[in-house]
């Protein structure tokens, strides 16, 4: 008798946890006062595109994947739940299974099952919050060995941040396995990007239209120009494969990576840099000068914490309306530019409008800035309002939308045809996440959480159900108390349990 008294309250408890667990439920904040959303977005449009979750069945994916956001500017909020909504669209089901595409509609230039590999960066840094981790793990996959065991022919048709990216999803989902079994593919990967776009002197080279950004001021589709974009990528991918070689104990490869990485980051700083513009630009293969012109791409190094402190002035134009910052978005071409917007209009230029692609890699670069330089040049109100430019442009109609890219001046989207509907190119929930949230993931078992809300803009917010090294993480910010009834100010908690708190909005950390 006495064994059953201690076995059944145990065995209550453990089937308890179980089932919190399987429904991961927030510790503050219900899905069901967030379901309208999905409701709304479902009558927005007559669904003539199906793929793995259609609809119909859309708040039942996101109930069972998605972070929970709630703050006081509703445009946020809404954005926020219209994003997981779109992002789910793009779940394809194939015989190897998911994948993310990039357009609905099926596109020429594509590889198999519609993928295109130039987002493919944004599609992992947005997708590592889902709780559900097989979507990304069956499309990288797909993408590194979905042909025959091998990679897919055109993973290296766009440049892109894929390793770095891999990385930093580690850092959320803390799966070792994973990243130890991809690794040589990796390995292969990057050995591959040196042998096909590596020049002379070291630094890589890229068309524009393959570093996704067709008509640009400072080349053009044929010309072979070292670019900070896709140096920037080269040292990010060459940092996300040193780090993964130190978990798993081979610090002479680590080395060699560690090696890469310091050779990119000399060249671009001597190479790239444009010391009486103060910015990182395109260097001409043809005369081996640079561009001298300022485009998005030369924020690009700061994504990967690349630049040292003193090369931060840069950062001074992108809240100048003179170069960068216009009504509506961050301008991909410095606007003071003769050639600015010079290429026409709806071929997909770079030479000027607003590229959610671009915008979201500016905002993360400069949440990097924010957190790990020293330096005076921008501030979390800088960032507040840039991001919520951001929010302001995803609409049409006073309807979410998304698209490819807008008019500065208007805000009106220049690619609104089927093609660009739900366009998933771009990231933003992550940009709440580790940006105006501040949550940064880092390896090891402390939980850093620095929002980039300055102070006065909202007297509450709450960021729940955010699945972290396998925990349920809640940021509560409540500046009097009585929105959450979990005390005044800043607070952070791990399973319910509050790890950390201030009065104020600062950088805090926590015992995970």
């Amino acid at each position: 008798m006495s064994r059953r008294i201690v076995i059944l309250p145990l065995l209550f408890v453990c089937l308890h946890i179980a089932a919190q667990v399987k429904e991961k439920k927030g510790f503050v904040l219900k899905a069901a006062s967030f379901k309208h959303y999905a409701d709304h977005f479902n009558t927005m449009e007559d669904e003539n595109i199906r793929q793995a979750i259609p609809n119909d069945s859309a708040w039942g994916w996101m109930q069972k994947n998605i972070p929970l956001f709630e703050c006081p500017q509703k445009n946020f909020e809404e954005i926020f739940y219209y994003r997981w909504w779109t992002l789910r669209k793009h779940i394809k089901k194939t015989e190897q299974g998911f994948v993310f595409t990039e357009f609905l509609v099926q596109r020429s230039y594509a590889d198999k099952y519609n993928l295109i590999s130039s987002a493919l960066g944004h599609h992992i840094y947005e997708s590592r919050w889902l709780h559900d981790k097989r979507y990304m793990d069956d499309n990288i996959h797909i993408w590194y060995r979905g042909n025959n065991g091998g990679p897919l022919n055109k993973l290296r048709f766009y440049s892109g941040w894929n390793m770095d990216a891999i990385y930093n999803r580690y850092l959320v989902n803390k799966d070792t396995k994973f990243i130890i079994d991809l690794l040589p593919d990796l390995e292969k990967d990057y050995a591959a990007w040196e042998r096909e776009k590596r020049s002379v002197d070291g630094l890589f080279w890229q068309y524009d239209v393959r570093d996704a950004m067709e008509e640009t001021i400072s080349g053009g589709r044929k010309e072979k120009n070292p670019r900070p974009s896709i140096n920037g990528y080269m040292y990010g991918n060459a940092n996300a494969i040193r780090k993964m070689e130190l978990i798993i104990g081979n610090r002479q490869k680590a080395s060699l990576y560690r090696g890469k990485m310091d050779s990119i980051k000399t060249l671009v700083q001597s190479r790239l840099w444009n010391n009486s513009r103060h910015f990182f630009e395109v260097r001409k293969e043809q005369g081996d000068t640079l561009a001298n012109v300022r485009e998005e791409i030369g924020f690009i190094p700061w994504y990967f914490n690349m630049p040292d402190d003193n090369y931060s002035i840069a950062w001074t134009n992108l809240t100048d309306t003179k170069t960068f910052c216009a009504p509506f978005g961050i301008t991909t071409a410095d606007r003071s530019h003769p050639q600015f917007r010079t290429h026409g209009c709806c071929k997909c230029e770079w030479d000027g409008a607003v590229w959610p692609f671009a915008t979201s890699q500016t905002l993360t670069a400069m949440a990097n800035l924010l957190n790990n330089y020293h330096q005076d040049f921008v501030t979390g109100k800088d960032y507040f309002n840039l991001l919520e430019t951001y929010v302001k442009t995803q609409y049409v109609d006073d309807r979410p939308y998304i698209g490819e890219y807008l008019d500065e001046t208007t805000g009106k989207w220049l690619k609104g045809e089927e093609r660009s509907r739900y366009y998933n190119h771009s990231t933003f929930n992550d940009l709440i996440i580790t940006g105006l949230c501040g949550l940064r993931p880092r390896t090891d078992d402390i939980i850093e959480v620095n929002p980039l809300l300055p102070p006065g803009k909202w007297d509450w917010f709450c960021l729940d159900n955010v699945l972290y090294h396998g925990k349920i993480i809640t940021i509560i910010w409540d500046k009097t108390g009585t929105k959450y009834k979990k005390g005044k100010g800043l607070s952070v908690w791990v399973n319910g349990k509050k790890v950390a708190s201030s009065p104020n909005l600062k950088k805090l950390t926590g015992k995970l």
